[in-house]
């Protein structure tokens, strides 16, 4: 469900079988940022949860980074885990209870969470475009399967000027607290582990090429 909430729009995020629900607030195309992710990772991901069908036709995700303030589950956090594709990989949420991909993130010394679309309840492609805006940027697109349209926007000095202006906007603004899977110390408050070297390697060959 997505509902209008003062200068930005409130929108229910929720796993797949719904035991697992928060709010993203404020949201608006001036207040995120949203990107076509085409990495290894981010489709190795996905194939380890038995969730590829959520990659688009070229193996990209869609994702909106957003502010860690903005963003609380309100239930079914015990559902919640992370996992990582190696020691020094991006932190990548799930609801373990129905294999749903929630988001990634770093550290929160780097504020921000990058969720998954399969999250966003009540909103297709039309009304992403709508709340957020259409994607900034193509990342990655060496990893996509297929040919990318011509007119695909890769990552520019102006996308990266625009997203250091927003985490340190986060940062500085108090929302990077309270954080949705880390605790002030900077440990995660839900379980974590990272796939061996075996495991990350047999995701590759169902990945786009390297």
């Amino acid at each position: 469900m997505v509902r209008t909430v003062g200068p930005g729009t409130s929108v229910d995020i929720a796993c797949r079988c719904g035991n697992v629900r928060g709010t993203l607030r404020g949201a608006a195309p001036a207040t995120v940022n949203r990107v076509v992710c085409y990495c290894d990772d981010c489709q190795a991901f996905l194939h380890h949860l038995g969730r590829a069908d959520l990659l688009d036709e070229h193996g990209g995700s869609d994702i909106v980074q957003v502010a860690p303030g903005a963003l609380a589950f309100h239930r079914g956090t015990e559902h919640l885990e992370g996992m990582r594709l190696g020691p020094k990989g991006l932190f990548r949420w799930y609801a373990r209870c129905c294999k749903t991909p929630l988001g990634n993130t770093l550290t929160p010394s780097i504020p921000f969470v990058g969720l998954v679309w399969e999250a966003l309840q009540g909103l297709d492609a039309h009304g992403r475009d709508e709340v957020f805006g259409p994607p900034r940027a193509k990342l990655e697109p060496k990893y996509a399967i297929g040919q990318l349209p011509s007119n695909a926007r890769g990552v520019n000095l102006p996308f990266m000027a625009r997203t250091l202006r927003l985490v340190l906007g986060w940062k500085i603004r108090g929302q990077a607290w309270p954080h949705p899977f880390f605790d002030r110390t900077g440990a995660p408050i839900h379980p974590v582990h990272a796939l061996s070297s075996t495991e990350r390697d047999a995701l590759r060959p169902l990945c786009g090429p390297r």
